[in-house]
């Protein structure tokens, strides 16, 4: 009699404290293998050595990988709360990196958090908070939204092997919004019950995917 394979493993990444406690405090249930929650550390040179770091672990070989956590919106009319599903990532030195399965992610993300719009498109990184006219700059190129850790993220995680892999970012600081601070305004809040929502559109998307690939 063959064993069945275990079920391949899904990490999900994010870089603030703040993040974690979302996702920690979010649902459970219905995950479909192993996941480990990630806190790489703040910016791209933080990812990446978390990231590979934690991917040369043999156990996690053929893990999914999902970058997650807030960002900052690029296109005009984008809220706090609003949910950026990216198509691919766009990383430093013209990395790009396509995502996996995004259809599935909208349709259960747009089922977790009725009301809030989920935008689809290019996700690009920066190396550091994008303000003003910079914002600007970034949405003439064609990106939907910026953060400092998901394109490395997801750039580490093809490198290291053959997986599947995905963004979810929600929007705490848009252009008509921008935010000071996040734990102290209203549109930081709203960001952080999104993100503690769309967990279980984590797992469903994990549990979609043939793994393993290997």
């Amino acid at each position: 009699m063959n064993t069945p394979a275990a079920p391949a493993p899904l990490l999900i990444a994010c870089a603030l404290g703040i993040e974690q406690l979302a996702l920690r405090s979010g649902e459970r249930g219905g995950a479909g293998g192993p996941v480990t929650v990630l806190r790489t550390g703040m910016g791209p040179r933080a990812a990446e050595r978390s990231v590979t770091r934690l991917l040369a672990d043999p156990a996690l070989r053929d893990a999914a990988v999902l970058a997650t956590g807030f960002c900052a919106g690029l296109a005009p009319g984008m809220h706090p709360g609003d949910v950026v599903v990216a198509e691919e990532t766009w990383g430093p030195g013209g990395a790009v990196t396509p995502c996996d399965s995004i259809g599935r992610l909208v349709k259960e993300l747009e089922r977790l958090v009725p009301g809030r719009t989920v935008h689809t498109g290019p996700l690009t990184g920066s190396d550091h908070v994008v303000r003003g006219q910079e914002r600007s700059d970034l949405c003439a190129t064609g990106a939907i939204a910026v953060d400092m850790e998901s394109a490395v993220t997801l750039h580490c995680a093809v490198r290291s092997g053959a997986r599947p892999v995905a963004a979810v970012r929600v929007v705490v600081d848009a252009p008509e919004h921008e935010l000071v601070r996040i734990g102290t305004v209203r549109g930081g809040i709203s960001a952080f019950r999104v993100l503690r929502a769309v967990l279980p559109a984590y797992y469903e998307w994990h549990r979609s995917l043939l793994l393993p690939r290997r």
